[in-house]
C-alpha cells in the first residue's frame, strides 16, 4: 500500500529554536531566552537561534523546492502578548507570522501551528508561577482567541501544547524530584488540559474548518524481558507517561487508572465541574506525537538504565542499534506505536517529530554527505508504510528539523537534525548562510514520488 494522494510531507519546527529576534519589533521574553546560555556553558544562544526571523522567505523557498505539503511551526506567545498579560496584542508580531503564512500559502504549503511549544512568556513563569496558576487558562483563552481570528484562511491545522506529557516525564528525568513538585505537576498538566480544550471548542466555533490536534512526546517502550513482572511494569510505564494525556484529550475524560496514579504521588488534583464539561466538550481532532527511539522497562531495581539518551529513560536493547547521542534506533518500534494508538483512538494521526541528531560536516566545496540521517528516516518512512498497510489513518509526516536548528535537549548547534545546513557553531559564529545537504535532495525525490523512490 502506497502513501495517500494527499499525504502531507514536510517537516517541523519550533519558534525558539529556529526564530531569533529575540528582543525584536516588541517580542517579550520567554523562559528560553532569559539565560544567555541555558543549557550548557559555550553553547549558542537560544536568543538568536538559526534566525529564521530574518531569513524566513529564502527558508520557505527552500522547504518548497524539496516540494513540502506542510510545515509544523510554532508561534512564540510572547511576540504576540510580551508577558502574556496584556489586553491587546503586538501588531508588529502578528503581522510577522501572517508574513509567514502568506509565504507558505503562496507555495502551497499547509502551515501546522503549534500554539505552545515550551516558550511561555517568562513574566508569567516569575510572577505567576507558570500553569500551577489557573490564571493562566484566560491568558491562554485571550492568546488563542486573537490566533484563531487573526489568521483565519490562513492556518487549518493546529496543536495546543507540544509534547504536554513531558510534565508527568519530568518524574523520571529528574532524579529526587520532591513529591510537591511532581503534584504541582499534575496540576499544572491539568490547567493545561483545561485550556487546550477550550481551545479547541473556541476554534470550531470561530471557524469549522480549523482542525485542531494535540501532540504528546512519544515515550514508546518495550519489557525488557518476557518476564510478567517486566510485562506489568511496562503496562504501567505507557499508561502513565503516554495514555494518560491521550485519553484525556481524546477521549475527553481522565482514565481509569489516573485515580490509582495520583494515589501513588499523593496528588490532589483540583478542578471545577466546568472542567470535566470543558474535557469532554473539547476533544482534539486528530493525534501527533513525536517519536525518535524506543527503551526498555524492568520490574529488577538492580538492571542498569543505560539507555539513557539525554535522558534517564530506561534500559538498553539489544536488538536496535544507538546513536552517538544514546537515542535507541527503531524504525519497527514506529510501525508498533502507530498501531497502538490508531487502535486506541481511532482518530487520524500525524507524525510531527522524527529525526536523527548528528554532527554534519561542511566541506570545502559546501557539501554535507549526512548517509546516516537518509538511512535513518529512509527506514522510518518505511515503517510508516507497513503502518498504513495495517490501517493506520496516517496523514501526515514532518520530521525534525527542516532546517538546522538549536536542541532543545543539550543546547548544541553542532547536534544537527536538518535537511538544510546553517552555517553557525556552538558559540554563535558563523554566517547564518544555508546549504543543501545530501539528504536535500533525497527527501525531494521522496516528496516528488509520494514515498515511493526511497534509493540512496
Amino acid at each position: 500500500m502506497s502513501f495517500p494522494k494527499n499525504f502531507m510531507w514536510g517537516a517541523s519546527s519550533s519558534s525558539a529554536q529556529i526564530e531569533g529576534a529575540y528582543d525584536v519589533d516588541g517580542k517579550g521574553l520567554t523562559t528560553w531566552d532569559y539565560d544567555k546560555k541555558r543549557i550548557n556553558p559555550g553553547c549558542c544562544s537560544f536568543k538568536y537561534a538559526s534566525d529564521f526571523y530574518h531569513h524566513y522567505k529564502e527558508d520557505i523557498a527552500l522547504m518548497a523546492e524539496m516540494g513540502f505539503k506542510m510545515f509544523r511551526m510554532s508561534i512564540s506567545w510572547s511576540r504576540i502578548f510580551p508577558n502574556g498579560i496584556e489586553e491587546e496584542p503586538n501588531k508588529k508580531g502578528l503581522d510577522f507570522y501572517r508574513d509567514v503564512f502568506e509565504e507558505l500559502k503562496k507555495y502551497n504549503i499547509e502551515p501546522l501551528v503549534t500554539i505552545s511549544h515550551y516558550d511561555t512568556p517568562l513574566y508569567l513563569e516569575e510572577e505567576l508561577d507558570g500553569w500551577k496558576n489557573r490564571k493562566l487558562i484566560s491568558l491562554f483563552d485571550r492568546y488563542t482567541e486573537v490566533l484563531f481570528n487573526e489568521y483565519k484562511g490562513l492556518v487549518k491545522y493546529w496543536l495546543t501544547f507540544n509534547e504536554i506529557n513531558s510534565l508527568l516525564m519530568f518524574k523520571d528525568f529528574i532524579p529526587n524530584m520532591s513529591k510537591e513538585d511532581i503534584a504541582n505537576n499534575y496540576q499544572a498538566l491539568h490547567n493545561q488540559f483545561v485550556a487546550s480544550a477550550r481551545a479547541v471548542q473556541r476554534a470550531h466555533s470561530i471557524d469549522p474548518e480549523y482542525k485542531v490536534g494535540c501532540m504528546i512526546a512519544g515515550a514508546c517502550s518495550y519489557p525488557l524481558t518476557c518476564a510478567p513482572e517486566d510485562v506489568l511494569k511496562n503496562q504501567k510505564k505507557m499508561q502513565d507517561s503516554f495514555y494518560y494525556c491521550g485519553d484525556v484529550m481524546v477521549r475527553g475524560e481522565y482514565p481509569v487508572f489516573a485515580k490509582r496514579l495520583w494515589k501513588e504521588d499523593n496528588v490532589n488534583l483540583e478542578y471545577t465541574e466546568e472542567d470535566i464539561k470543558d474535557l469532554k466538550e473539547g476533544k482534539v481532532d486528530f493525534f501527533s506525537f513525536s517519536y525518535y527511539s524506543t527503551t526498555c522497562t524492568s520490574a529488577d531495581k538492580n538492571v542498569a538504565k543505560d539507555g539513557l539518551g539525554n535522558f534517564s529513560l530506561g534500559s538498553k536493547n539489544p536488538y536496535i542499534q544507538y546513536s552517538e547521542w544514546g537515542w535507541g534506533m527503531d524504525p519497527i518500534g514506529l510501525r508498533y506505536y502507530l498501531n497502538e494508538i490508531y487502535n486506541r483512538y481511532e482518530i487520524p494521526v500525524m507524525v510531527v517529530e522524527n529525526g536523527l541528531g548528528a554532527i554534519d560536516e561542511l566541506t570545502e566545496d559546501k557539501k554535507v554527505h549526512d548517509q546516516y540521517r537518509i538511512e535513518y528516516l529512509r527506514e522510518h518512512i518505511k515503517a510508516m508504510e507497513g503502518a498504513l498497510e495495517d490501517g493506520v489513518d496516517l496523514i501526515a509526516y514532518t520530521p525534525w528539523g527542516c532546517i538546522d536548528l538549536i536542541s532543545a535537549s543539550t543546547g548544541e548547534m553542532k547536534k544537527r537534525y536538518g535537511f538544510i545546513y546553517v552555517d553557525l557553531d556552538n558559540e554563535g559564529n558563523g554566517t547564518m548562510k544555508r546549504y543543501k545537504k545530501d539528504s536535500f535532495e533525497w527527501y525531494k525525490k521522496v516528496i516528488s514520488s509520494n514515498g515511493e523512490e526511497l534509493g540512496l
